[in-house]
C-alpha cells in the first residue's frame, strides 16, 4: 500500500486545481481521475456547447441579418466542421490542464476508478496493469455527476441522447425531441433547431425553467417560440417506441389529451445524478442523502474528518464556479489557515440561450417566499438603447431591492449579455453598493450597463 499526504479522487474543475496546489505546498498528493482531465466542464459541458452555441449563433445572424440592411444568401450548416472544432477546443483545453498537473513536482496522476476499501483508503484499478491501494489522511471526492435517466416505458430500448453523447453528433437531427424544459434541454434545443432541426421540448412542469419567476419563464417561453420551436408543458412522457427504420414514436400526455410525435432523435434533459454508486462510500462511513449526494458541514468536510467532498457530486448548485469556489475554500482552509464557509455566499448563473439568462442572489419568488419587504425594478430590453442600435430587444433587466437599505437582493438579466450585465450587480451587491449608487453612476455611452441609470429610476415611477 502507497501512503500519501492526500488524495483527490477527480479531475474535475475543484479536484485538478486542487491536487496541483497541494502539490506545490509540499504535500504529496495523488490525484486519480477515471476518464479525462477537465471533468464534465471541459469534456461534456461548458466547453463543448459554448462551442456549438456560437456556431448557432452565427447560422442564427446570417438568418436574420435582413434587417439590419444584410443579406445573406444561401448560407449553409456544416455539422462535422462544428464538431471539429469543438472537439479541437476540448482537447486544447483538456491537453494543456493535463500538461500543467504532469510538470507538478509532488503530484501523481492515476487514470483509473477509485473504490473505498476502508477508512481512508482506496483500490484504483488502472486502465492498464493491476489493482493498486492507497492511502491518505486528507482525502477530497471530486467525482461530479452525470445524466439521470428517467424510468420510462420503452425509454431503455430506444438509441436516446444525453447532454454527453449528444456531442457525438455529426449530422443535424431531422427532428429532435427534448425530454425537459430547463437550463440544458433548452440550450440543446435552441442551438439544434438554429442548425436547422424541427425541435420539441417536453416538460412535465406548468411551464420552463420552473425555477426562475414567471414572467422570466414568460419571456423566454416567448422568445423560443418565435424561432418555431415547439414546447408542451404540463406534459407526461409516457412511452417511447422506435421502429427498424430508426424512427422513434414518443407518447406524451398533455393535460387530458394523448399525443403521439414522431421524430428522429430524442435528448434525455431531466437533471443529472452525484456520482457516488462506484465510491464503495460504506466502506468509510461518509454519509449521503436520499439522492446519493454527500452530506459536507459549511467548510465542505464530511462527517469523517479528513475527507472532504467538492462540486456538484455534494448536492446543491451544479455549476463549475461553484466547483472552483470550493477548492479555493478547502485549500485556503487547510494550508493558508483561514476559516472560510460556503455559508451564504452569492450564487451567480447563466444559462446561455440568445439572449442569455443571468441570475444572481434573489428571485422574486424567493422574496415572497421569506416575506420579505422589497420593490422590483423591470426594464424592457426594448427601452436599452444599445439593444435598439444592435436591432435585439428581446428579454428584460430586474432586480429584486430592499427599500430601506436600499441594497440589492437580486438580480435576473434576460437579454443580450444578460451575464455580463448580471455580474456588474453581482459586483454590486458584493460590495454593498445601493441601486441609488448606481442610478447615477455615469456609465460609457452607448454600453447595455448604461441601461442600469434606467433601470433603477423605474423604482421612482
Amino acid at each position: 500500500m502507497l501512503k500519501y499526504d492526500a488524495i483527490v479522487i477527480g479531475a474535475g474543475q475543484a479536484g485538478g486545481p486542487l491536487a496541483k496546489k497541494l502539490a506545490l505546498a509540499g504535500k504529496k498528493t495523488l490525484l486519480v481521475e477515471k476518464r479525462w482531465i477537465g471533468g464534465t466542464c471541459v469534456n461534456d459541458g461548458c466547453t463543448p456547447t459554448k462551442t456549438w452555441v456560437a456556431s448557432a449563433k452565427m447560422a442564427y445572424l446570417a438568418a436574420h441579418s435582413g434587417p439590419l440592411g444584410v443579406k445573406i444568401k444561401d448560407f449553409s450548416v456544416n455539422m462535422p466542421k462544428i464538431k471539429k472544432r469543438k472537439d479541437d477546443i476540448v482537447h486544447q483545453f483538456r491537453n494543456g490542464s493535463q500538461k500543467g498537473l504532469e510538470a507538478t513536482k509532488k503530484l501523481d496522476i492515476l487514470f483509473g476508478e477509485a473504490v473505498f476499501i476502508g477508512g481512508k483508503t482506496i483500490s484504483v484499478k488502472p486502465k492498464s496493469g493491476k489493482k493498486k491501494e492507497f492511502t491518505a489522511e486528507l482525502i477530497f471526492l471530486n467525482t461530479g455527476a452525470s445524466p439521470f435517466i428517467p424510468a420510462i416505458e420503452g425509454l431503455k430500448d430506444i438509441d436516446y441522447l444525453t447532454s454527453t453523447t449528444i456531442l457525438d453528433l455529426e449530422s443535424i437531427p431531422e427532428h429532435l425531441v427534448i425530454i425537459g424544459g430547463n437550463y440544458i434541454g433548452l440550450e440543446f434545443g435552441q442551438m439544434f433547431r438554429r442548425f436547422g432541426s424541427k425541435v420539441t421540448v417536453i416538460e412535465k412542469s406548468p411551464r420552463i425553467v420552473s425555477r426562475e419567476d414567471e414572467d422570466v419563464s414568460d419571456e423566454l417561453d416567448k422568445i423560443l417560440k418565435a424561432e418555431d420551436i415547439v414546447i408542451y408543458t404540463n406534459a407526461n412522457t409516457t412511452n417511447f417506441v422506435q421502429k427498424k427504420s430508426g424512427k422513434i414514436t414518443v407518447t406524451v400526455e398533455i393535460g387530458d389529451k394523448e399525443e403521439q410525435i414522431k421524430c428522429s432523435h430524442v435528448l434525455i434533459a431531466v437533471g443529472r445524478v452525484p456520482q457516488t454508486a462506484g465510491l464503495n462510500l460504506a466502506a468509510t462511513g461518509v454519509e449521503t442523502d436520499e439522492r446519493g449526494n454527500i452530506k459536507t458541514n459549511d467548510y465542505l468536510e464530511t462527517n469523517v474528518k479528513g475527507i472532504y467532498v467538492l462540486g456538484d457530486v455534494k448536492g446543491g448548485p451544479a455549476f463549475t464556479h461553484i466547483s472552483y469556489n470550493d477548492y479555493t475554500i478547502v485549500y485556503r482552509n487547510l494550508v493558508e489557515g483561514q476559516h472560510l464557509s460556503i455559508k451564504d455566499r452569492l450564487v451567480p448563473y447563466c444559462m446561455f440561450t440568445d439572449p442569455q439568462l443571468g441570475h444572481v442572489g434573489l428571485s422574486e419568488t424567493d422574496a415572497k417566499k421569506a416575506k420579505l419587504k422589497f420593490k422590483v425594478a423591470k426594464l424592457p430590453m426594448e427601452y436599452v438603447a444599445r439593444a435598439i442600435e444592435t436591432g435585439d430587444t428581446r428579454g428584460f433587466m430586474k432586480a429584486i431591492v430592499d427599500p430601506d437599505t436600499k441594497k440589492i437582493l437580486g438580480a435576473t438579466i434576460l437579454g443580450p449579455e444578460g451575464g455580463e450585465i448580471m455580474t456588474m450587480l453581482q459586483l454590486a451587491m458584493e460590495g454593498g453598493l445601493t441601486y441609488e449608487q448606481i442610478r447615477y453612476f455615469v456609465f460609457a455611452h452607448p454600453l447595455y450597463a448604461e441601461s442600469l441609470n434606467n433601470l433603477f429610476m423605474s423604482l421612482d415611477q
